[in-house]
């Protein structure tokens, strides 16, 4: 079985927003005319506490887009963005919500998490790929914000966890940022995950 997992579709991610990726609205008509096909659909949603360790504005001296240490590795930081409850981390007003499941990620204060699957420390699950599993779901389908991110993250450990995975390069956004976007399709290439701008 396959499933389609839309991956942050958030207005914080969308034009307008505190963390906005170029043309991210522009992918909603696309990724809705696409849910019809799927018999399983996720949907993402980035959900951080107030003070997330991962908010530029938690670091005195260091700006947004700039990387920290952290435990668990490199952290790049980010303006505050899809805070819990606020209108930026709420679902792009013209996406469907009609998904069977909605999934919450990045609400440890303590460790952000691009990907769908684990957090940034690589080890702690989010559910995700057991809830497919037992849906019978054995391929999966990637779109939404942002490509060389959370995107290219929850590629990446679905196929380390032995999906299938093809990611709709024009169902997605890149925020490319140092070279991000060029560093995510070399690590799908890697991985053997397919990328193309059509189904």
């Amino acid at each position: 079985m396959d499933a389609l997992v839309v991956i942050d579709v958030q207005n914080d991610f969308c034009e307008g927003g505190a963390l906005a990726v170029s043309g991210g609205g522009d992918v909603v008509q696309g990724i809705n005319a696409l849910m019809d096909a799927f018999p399983v659909v996720v949907l993402t949603q980035d959900w951080h506490p107030t003070a997330h360790s991962s908010f530029a504005s938690q670091h005195p001296g260091h700006a947004p887009f700039t990387a920290i240490p952290m435990p668990y590795g490199p952290q790049t930081l980010w303006p505050d963005h899809c805070v819990q409850g606020t209108p930026g981390a709420s679902f792009h007003p013209r996406l469907r919500l009609d998904a069977d499941l909605i999934l919450r990620k990045g609400q440890r204060r303590e460790v952000d998490s691009y990907s769908a699957f684990f957090e940034n420390d690589r080890t702690t699950p989010t559910g995700l790929g057991g809830y497919l599993r037992e849906r019978g779901v054995g391929a999966l389908t990637l779109v939404g914000l942002a490509t060389d991110y959370c995107v290219s993250y929850s590629a990446l450990d679905a196929r380390r966890l032995g999906f299938r995975v093809t990611v709709r390069e024009d169902l997605t956004r890149a925020i490319d940022l140092g070279g991000s976007l060029a560093a995510a399709r070399a690590a799908w290439a890697e991985a053997g995950i397919g990328h193309a701008a059509v189904m």
